[in-house]
């Protein structure tokens, strides 16, 4: 149906187009003595934070309203192959959405500082696949619980922003060694790599563990 309609991977990027474009006009009047690469690194992975929020409140929309999730439950599969499934689509879609908007990204605030530090060009990809793998395996999770509550968009978000913030620490950490360069970035670069991965493999294994619950209460 995504091939077909490009729905969420257009309502995505230009979601996340606009955050940007929101904080680019919003420092706009910040001087020219500050340097916006000091929190380049928050700014990127709260945009898509939120971006992913968007993609996943629509992910489980379609099987929900069109009693899809209920043919998937009668379906002789185990319920974690559901969990992967669901999670494998959210991962592809955010991390397509992550490096388009990373050029537009660069151009906004990163330009007119004396260039990007040469380790910008594969610490920066190097970091999106990995702290996406983090937020569709536990947004995937908290999606299924919120779909079937009356307000499912808020409870996704009071559940969701809380339990990202040890990786979004990891992954500003390591973004902004990636931006501002300089002695110590790559050592910092990998300890947010670490933090993030530590991450990943502990609530993704707490996600699978749960799923089945989730899904068929």
């Amino acid at each position: 149906m995504e091939l077909r309609t490009k729905e969420m991977l257009v309502s995505m990027g230009l979601y996340s187009l606009l955050t940007m474009l929101i904080y680019f006009v919003a420092l706009s009047q910040a001087g020219s003595s500050f340097d916006p690469r000091v929190i380049a690194g928050g700014l990127l992975w709260l945009a898509f934070l939120f971006t992913s929020m968007l993609g996943l409140n629509r992910s489980l929309v379609h099987e929900k309203d069109q009693g899809c999730l209920d043919a998937l439950l009668l379906a002789p599969i185990d319920r974690p192959i559901i969990f992967f499934s669901k999670a494998a689509g959210n991962f592809i879609f955010l991390v397509i959405v992550e490096f388009l908007s990373l050029p537009v990204f660069a151009f906004l605030f990163l330009q007119g500082r004396g260039g990007f530090p040469t380790q910008f060009y594969w610490m920066t990809p190097a970091i999106l696949p990995v702290a996406s793998l983090g937020i569709a395996g536990v947004g995937t999770l908290l999606a299924t619980m919120s779909v079937n509550t009356k307000g499912k968009d808020f409870v996704l978000t009071v559940l969701f922003i809380p339990l990202m913030y040890p990786l979004l620490l990891g992954a500003v950490m390591a973004t902004s060694a990636a931006i501002m360069g300089g002695p110590g970035s790559v050592s910092q670069f990998w300890s947010g790599m670490e933090w993030v991965g530590g991450y990943d493999i502990v609530m993704i294994f707490a996600a699978y563990g749960l799923y089945e619950f989730v899904i068929d209460a």
